[in-house]
């Protein structure tokens, strides 16, 4: 059965779902009677709903934390399973374009969220009216589930599993292909001063993403403008010194990346403060963020670097605020697959405070992992290799956290393509077009080996 073609004629109509989803600045915001991660998730969710009602699918809005779309029969459920919310985006920031307006230029659509995820669901909305449209059997319900906070903390989808529970079979499509059967765990901390002379500090736009912008104030004279400057010039650092009264005020521009990936990018906080340091300002806040974090992307300055033969730990601070005099910071930890929570901060031991600041733990999250030799994993890495012909590229762990860790049966699968860059998480996210509908009649394949099992 040629599926391509059925999917190529829903082309037009896929660049425009997603560029009216785009449009909707999704970010979590303030809490609404209608709108438990406020009005963006909540409108974002409504307009896709409406799409596939649209469509003649039986929809269902669960209070707005989540929502989805069926077809089928019968008491076995296979799940795609998207998120529509996303991380922040400013085009001050460095975007080309306006992030909140998707643009197309040669084949290739630029916007946050065409990557993560919202390309991604508008994809499997096409796969399920391809599926329809081929007519074939269904003897298990397909949904297509959408929650509005994966990034951050995935509580609609937890809302979902309380009201309608796992699914039988399912894939998240915000990982990579061919598939993804294990997903590190997680720890999430933060930091605070102790004492400090700086005066005011604040960067990064979510936990999640490593720094891209910082900018502190504190007094004038208090370091060597000299050695500052060298250092960052030496470093290729991007940087604006002012001066305001008897105040000195610098930005640090970064590279912002995804925290699963923080040696992707270049964190302005760590810059900042190492910066800082080699020009001579003597503080033990500074002097705290070097010996614990510094530049260091893999723990070792809290003591727990550490790997397994499917990865290693990984760590991100990314961002930083100024409360009261105290300053506090977040921090990402991303730990092996063959590890647990506890047996990492029994690692943090003895490194999580001295004279000039303190880390808090305050949330864990064990990992998830399938047997890549699992029905589930084995079925949907074979439509990957039937679609694209790739039989080389191996199912893989990954360093990013997922839907898949909060519904049962469920693994990680597409969106991104092997040696792909989507610029997640950072300026100009872009996707093109053709691979949007690589995706989708992916999708189509591995549904259909799921009807199977």
């Amino acid at each position: 059965m040629e599926i391509r073609p059925l999917v190529e004629k829903y082309r037009e109509e896929l660049v425009e779902r997603l560029s009216a989803l785009v449009a909707i600045n999704s970010v979590r915001s303030e809490t609404l009677p209608d709108a438990p991660f406020g009005s963006g998730p909540r409108d974002a969710l409504v307009a896709a709903l409406q799409m596939l009602e649209s469509d003649g699918f039986h929809t269902v809005n669960l209070d707005n934390y989540a929502g989805y779309a069926e077809m089928g029969e019968g008491s076995d459920v296979l799940g795609m399973i998207g998120h529509l919310d996303i991380v922040p985006a400013d085009k001050a920031d460095g975007w080309d374009t306006d992030p909140f307006e998707a643009v197309i230029k040669d084949g290739v659509i630029y916007g946050r969220g065409v990557s993560d995820d919202k390309g991604a669901v508008v994809a499997c909305m096409v796969a399920m009216k391809v599926l329809r449209d081929i007519g074939f059997p269904l003897r298990k319900r397909i949904r297509l589930i959408m929650g509005t906070n994966e990034e951050s903390g995935s509580l609609g989808l937890k809302y979902y599993v309380e009201k309608e529970g796992d699914v039988t079979y399912g894939f998240t499509p915000d990982g990579d292909f061919p598939g993804v059967y294990g997903e590190k765990g997680m720890i999430g901390a933060v930091y605070r001063s102790k004492n400090t002379c700086i005066q005011d500090i604040e960067g990064g736009m979510a936990g999640n993403v490593v720094c891209g912008r910082c900018r502190v104030k504190l007094p004038r004279n208090c370091y060597s403008g000299k050695r500052l400057r060298e250092y960052f010039d030496q470093n290729n650092i991007d940087y604006l010194i002012e001066e305001e009264g008897d105040s000195s005020l610098i930005t640090v521009f970064g590279v912002p990346a995804h925290a699963s990936t923080p040696e992707l990018g270049v964190n302005a906080i760590s810059n900042l403060m190492v910066g800082l340091k080699e020009a001579g300002l003597q503080d033990p806040f500074v002097e705290f963020y070097c010996t614990h974090f510094g530049l260091t992307t893999d723990g070792s300055g809290l003591g727990c670097n550490c790997k397994d033969e499917y990865g290693a730990l990984t760590e991100n601070n990314g961002m930083i605020w100024m409360k009261d005099g105290v300053i506090e910071g977040t921090i990402d930890i991303r730990y092996p697959v063959t590890m647990t929570a506890k047996k990492v901060i029994r690692l943090m031991e003895g490194y999580l405070e001295d004279e000039g600041g303190s880390v808090e733990i305050t949330r864990t999250s064990e990992p998830l992992f399938y047997s890549p030799n699992s029905p589930l994993v084995s079925s949907l890495v074979k439509a990957y290799r039937d679609v694209t012909g790739d039989t080389e590229t191996e199912p893989m762990t990954i360093g990013g956290g997922t839907y898949a860790k909060s519904i049962g049966n469920t693994i990680a699968f597409g969106c991104a393509f092997p040696g792909r860059d989507y610029h997640i998480h950072n300026t100009n996210e872009f996707c093109e077009i053709d691979e949007l509908m690589k995706q989708a009649e992916i999708y189509v394949q591995a549904l259909l080996n799921l009807l199977e099992l």
